[in-house]
């Protein structure tokens, strides 16, 4: 079982790439993906229209490989009994021998989608830059059929996702050889992703993916030589009177993630023994006990008082999450984190990670988070549908939540309890942060489908509801 899943930029794949085509005939690999594609195309015209033979097809054709894969399809498509019509983009540019195969199959040139039953985007691959242009917009526009996008979607950025203008909106990407950083960063607009294996042999990725079944195989639980202490000792110092739910939701995620103990210290202590009796709560930092992590910030305000316990926090040799307010805090004083020697994860939505920063993380959040995390040392979450992680020297893991249901207030006190959890039970950081993030987004996503005929939007409370149940769906694939 692979524990991650990699993500290679265009310039890896092209290198890769290169390598094959020392290994292989010329023509191989692109006979490789336009077969890989044709049959997907096949297998969705079946599942959605009952049959292949006398179905339709249209291919939105660019120039280079990218065309030429989607032209040699469109003629194996053909030989299966599928009307297939090319519109070229680029008529004077295109692939010279996918052309004659498409030609000598019985396919079409015409200028027009027509009425196809799907449409596949053969516009531009893994070179492409850049919005869609003026006249490929247009058609593209009027596509009203469903999409399958030949290796990504065009106009959207292959390596860092980024939309900044017209793009396709595929319901299927056919990946070939690897996935890119596209289909995890803008994964809306790629639907689902089929990976088509053509002969690359790839290095270790810079971008990944800490696979479901790996996480739930991981996933701390007691052994038949574990007690209370032994399974992780989380502290939470979090909440204020103005914000006692925030130190609700942060420890009872510790406690529902399966910590062995949980202490809290802090304005809300009423408030969180109310909802778990079992958390121990502490009236000062000093008094509450030895602990193997602490979360630190949710809903803890940012005066004087909360400075000196964020401090008191940072000045101990165990692994510390920091959210929320005790980020702004950070923003304002720096010194703070720097230099410390025990692991310190740092989870910013995006507007905290400017104040860190000192800038956006625009369209290259991946470089970005990177840089932060090299700069300061430490370990960052940024926050997003395609949540990212960065640690020091290592490279970038991303958790694609499937959906926003987990953005509403709230929420990221949960995350914050969770990798808290987490890194008291042993884990290293950036594992506990993009584990912690797959379980809350997959707790976001049960809530929000949960015995609902459709999906619903939801509030955080759910998410601690659902997190024991996210934890054993990933055990089950463990298991499997």
């Amino acid at each position: 079982m692979s524990d991650q899943r990699g993500y290679f930029t265009a310039d890896e794949v092209r290198a890769a790439e290169a390598e094959l085509f020392t290994r292989v005939p010329d023509g191989v690999p692109m006979q490789r993906a336009a077969y890989g594609l044709a049959t997907i195309v096949a297998r969705e015209l079946r599942a959605r229209t009952g049959g292949i033979a006398g179905r339709s097809v249209t291919l939105l054709v660019g120039s280079g490989d990218n065309g030429g894969d989607t032209l040699w399809a469109g003629s194996m498509l053909r030989r299966r009994g599928v009307t297939v019509t090319a519109v070229l983009l680029n008529p004077e540019r295109a692939h010279a021998a996918g052309l004659a195969a498409l030609r000598n199959s019985g396919g079409r040139v015409r200028s027009e989608i027509g009425d196809p039953d799907l449409v596949v985007d053969g516009i531009v691959g893994i070179s492409g830059r850049g919005a869609l242009r003026p006249n490929a917009a247009e058609l593209v526009a009027t596509v009203d059929v469903p999409i399958i996008a030949a290796d990504l979607p065009s106009g959207v950025d292959p390596d860092t996702g980024a939309v900044d203008g017209p793009a396709v909106r595929a319901d299927v990407t056919v990946a070939f050889g690897a996935y890119k950083p596209v289909h995890v960063l803008a994964a809306p607009h790629c639907g689902r992703i089929e990976l088509v294996p053509i002969g690359l042999r790839l290095l270790e990725p810079n971008l990944a993916a800490l696979e479901p079944a790996s996480i739930g195989a991981s996933w701390p639980v007691p052994g038949p030589a574990d007690d209370k202490y032994t399974q992780g000792v989380t502290g939470v110092c979090a909440g204020s009177a103005t914000y006692p739910g925030a130190a609700v939701l942060c420890t009872g995620a510790a406690v529902a993630a399966t910590s062995g103990m949980v202490r809290y210290t802090g304005a809300g202590a009423a408030s969180v023994l109310a909802h778990f009796p079992e958390v121990i709560a502490a009236p000062s930092f000093a008094q509450t006990g030895r602990v193997q992590a602490w979360v630190f910030g949710p809903g803890a305000g940012t005066d004087a008082d909360a400075q000196a316990r964020l401090a008191e926090v940072l000045a101990t040799d165990v692994p510390v999450v920091i959210d929320a307010d005790g980020l702004t805090m950070l923003g304002a004083d720096p010194s703070l984190v720097r230099g410390r020697c025990a692991a310190t994860v740092l989870t910013p939505h995006a507007g905290e990670f400017a104040r860190l920063a000192g800038r956006d993380a625009g369209q290259d959040r991946v470089g970005a988070v990177r840089a932060l995390a090299d700069s300061w040392q430490v370990t960052i979450l940024l926050k997003g549908r395609a949540t990212l992680v960065a640690a020091p020297g290592a490279p970038v893991l991303v958790n694609e939540a499937g959906g926003s249901w987990a953005s509403t207030a709230g929420a990221g006190d949960v995350l914050a309890g969770l990798i808290g959890a987490l890194l008291a039970a042993g884990h290293n950081p950036a594992w506990s942060a993009a584990a912690a993030a797959r379980v809350h987004s997959l707790a976001a996503n049960l809530a929000a489908y949960q015995n609902r005929p459709a999906a619903a939007p939801i509030s955080a409370t759910p998410l601690l509801e659902y997190i024991r149940s996210a934890i054993g769906n990933l055990r089950a694939l463990a298991v499997d």
